[in-house]
């Protein structure tokens, strides 16, 4: 088989089994100040191609084994070649082929905006808002990498990588792309910004939750986030409220390495994160966003810059990002 066919294959694979967030939620903002048309939902089904870039990259930083439920691109594109009989290290293939991959799907989400059939003028209402996002994300991602070189991130850091690398950029910034593009007001544009950020920071929230908690339906690693000793917001809150001893653990989960430590006892580290009382504080939390941004939608209906159809699908989402398994 040709090497361009594996790539095509894994790729086609690996963007066909996301959820779709970003464009659904792109596509909401569009419909929240204008009818349905199909130019525009070519344009936000570019931003899966865009989670794909940073996805591919982020599995490679976190050496992922495993993501939506399969092997990560790079340890299929490793495998791949050492089953051709190649040269060279297969594992610096597989993390090679992946970055320049991903760096394919940063171009083609673009490509796909600009060659939607969308007026020049929505597209030029569009751009600032893109250009902000994919610059937050990778500022995001760096902030993250500065967050675990770090001995003890505070949970202020944490939330803020949580806000940039993830949280705006699966919500917030989708909605206000589509909403500016479809020429909404500054109203709506500020509701549907407060909005995606409450429901952004839920649905990273959950997700940290799922890291530590989650199970093989979560498409990654049972433990995955304690595997890696990732500083997300459910550990470093446990830290900060846990007693001496409890504390001393995490610090040596969080600052521990596999080949001077051995890997991390993940049953161990859950148990210790539990007794901290960290997980009811997030889900706390978790849910203090969720009804925030539901009041939020509730007043645009009552302020007439919501439709109820709109409406009645961004309280749906709302709930599915903070109550999701996977």
């Amino acid at each position: 088989m040709r090497g361009a066919d594996v790539v095509t294959g894994v790729l086609s694979d690996f963007v066909g089994r996301g959820k779709y967030l970003r464009s659904m939620f792109g596509y909401l903002g569009w419909r929240a100040a204008a009818p349905d048309s199909p130019a525009a939902l070519a344009a936000v089904s570019g931003l899966e191609l865009l989670h794909a870039f940073a996805l591919l990259q982020d599995d490679v930083m976190d050496r992922s084994q495993l993501r939506r439920g399969r092997p990560t691109v790079h340890v299929q594109l490793a495998s791949w070649h050492r089953g051709q009989g190649m040269s060279g290290s297969a594992d610096r293939f597989g993390e090679s082929g992946a970055v320049l991959l991903g760096d394919l799907c940063l171009v083609w989400a673009e490509q796909a905006m600009r060659e939607s059939g969308l007026p020049r003028a929505a597209l030029d209402r569009g751009w600032p808002r893109y250009d902000e996002m994919r610059s937050e994300l990778a500022v995001g991602q760096f902030a993250d990498l500065l967050n675990e070189a770090r001995r003890v991130p505070t949970l202020d850091e944490v939330m803020d990588v949580l806000r940039r690398k993830s949280g705006n950029y699966t919500v917030r910034r989708p909605l206000e792309l589509g909403a500016a593009m479809a020429g909404a007001g500054p109203e709506l544009l500020t509701a549907l910004g407060d909005y995606g950020t409450m429901v952004g920071e839920a649905f990273q929230m959950r997700d940290d939750v799922l890291g530590v908690f989650g199970t093989d339906a979560t498409g990654k690693t049972a433990g995955d986030d304690l595997a890696e000793r990732k500083a997300t917001s459910l550990v470093v809150l446990a830290r900060e409220v846990a007693g001496p001893a409890t504390r001393d653990t995490l610090d040596a989960l969080l600052h521990g390495s596999d080949e001077t430590d051995g890997p991390v006892d993940v049953a161990a580290a859950r148990v210790a994160i539990e007794s901290t009382g960290a997980r009811r504080r997030i889900e706390e939390l978790i849910a203090t966003r969720v009804q925030g941004a539901l009041r939020l939608v509730d007043g645009a209906v009552d302020g007439g810059l919501l439709g109820d159809d709109v409406a009645a699908v961004l309280r749906a989402m709302a709930v599915r990002c903070a109550d999701r398994v996977s």
